[in-house]
């Protein structure tokens, strides 16, 4: 039972690089500020904000929901398929994510822009002037994101440089971009 529980500790480790843990750890606190701002404003704002939220589109936050849940699901088989050491598959996968993620930018855009040609603007009310910096910081991450996974197929393309922490790392990053859209989405699009 020993030589079990010591193979689990020689095969455990936290996945990716522990720099990428620092980055997304960072990030989470910063959006954790800006999500009691938000609380503390709408707890100020009630009316106001329960107003403005009725102005999105549900339908459009939860197709985005399901795209970027479908590409870290696509990040997710990636991660394993490095591991097994099958990097087409991989690359593939990677691709697939990136794809939905690219989905979820154009998603974005679109209710933007429907949002912004009905008079819904940064500075139509407090809400929406959250609303467009959560969802644009957001976006960033997500741009950001995508150049990651362009990084790691990068990597996996070429073999001297192929290597499981590298795609744990953009995985990492891409997972607490996707956390990070769920927490928004309850809170602008949900939560009344």
């Amino acid at each position: 039972m020993t030589d079990l529980a010591s193979d689990r500790r020689e095969t455990a480790h936290l996945p990716g690089d522990g720099h990428m843990w620092v980055m997304v750890l960072g990030d989470l606190v910063i959006f954790g500020a800006y999500f009691v701002i938000f609380m503390v404003y709408r707890a100020m704002q009630p009316h106001e904000f329960l107003a403005a939220q009725q102005q999105l589109n549900i339908n459009a936050g939860v197709l985005n929901t399901l795209v970027l849940l479908t590409s870290s699901w696509f990040v997710a088989r990636s991660v394993l398929a490095a591991r097994a050491g099958d990097h087409r598959r991989a690359i593939a996968l990677t691709y697939l994510g990136g794809a939905c993620g690219v989905l979820f930018l154009l998603i974005k855009a679109y209710e933007w822009t429907f949002e912004i040609r009905h008079g819904y603007t940064l500075a139509s009310n407090t809400f929406f002037s959250f609303y467009y910096m959560l969802t644009g910081v957001h976006l960033f991450h997500v741009a950001l994101g995508l150049l990651i996974l362009g990084i790691v197929v990068r990597e996996l393309r070429n073999p001297r440089r192929r290597r499981a922490s590298m795609v744990e790392s953009g995985a990492t990053y891409w997972h607490m971009v996707d956390l990070l859209w769920i927490v928004i989405f309850g809170l602008l699009y949900v939560m009344r």
